[in-house]
């Protein structure tokens, strides 16, 4: 059985969660997600927990029941909590600006980059520099998150660049200075 499986997700208060045949949506004060439950597992509601089990003991259900527990109980964080997510923009000229449901970004190319948010995720910049990210979806979030990194990912020789802020960028020493006679 897995351990992470059969532990039940405890709902907070202002936490819906309604159960149909394969679908499980969950409601709460940050927003509302849903999620197909995959082929060999069940999901009952208990009082305030929510508990998932798996129908048969195959490689299948194993596979997805633990899985299907940790989505579920990432929506139910997301909606009552939410994720959030840091970047950070070093270099000369590099910054950042909110607008709207954009994210302007100057990174040293021949033009702006307007980047577009989806629904469900808000940005707020700090200091020019700083980019927090946050969404009740965790999946849609870090998809974001490095899809804006890939706009101009740091590079280990100046440390320019867009990096999470717990990430830690190993740099290089350049070239040696040439040596003299």
């Amino acid at each position: 059985m897995s351990r992470l499986g059969k532990q039940p997700i405890d709902l907070p208060e202002g936490v819906k969660v309604l159960l149909n045949d394969s679908l499980v949506k969950v409601e709460g004060p940050k927003g509302k997600l849903d999620f197909n439950v995959p082929y060999g597992v069940k999901i009952s509601q208990k009082d305030k927990q929510v508990v998932v089990e798996r129908i048969n003991n195959s490689a299948d259900a194993r596979a997805r029941h633990g899985l299907a527990r940790q989505l579920i109980s990432n929506m139910v964080h997301g909606v009552s909590t939410g994720f959030s997510r840091t970047l950070e923009i070093k270099g000369v000229g590099y910054r950042a600006q909110a607008k709207g449901r954009e994210l302007g970004l100057t990174l040293g190319l021949s033009h702006p980059v307007n980047f577009p948010l989806p629904e469900s995720v808000t940005a707020k910049v700090e200091g020019n520099t700083t980019v927090i990210l946050e969404s009740p979806d965790k999946a849609l979030l870090g998809d974001v998150a490095a899809k804006i990194r890939s706009l101009r990912p740091p590079e280990p020789y100046q440390g320019k660049g867009i990096k999470y802020a717990e990430e830690t960028i190993r740099r290089k020493a350049g070239k040696a200075a040439a040596g003299g006679k």
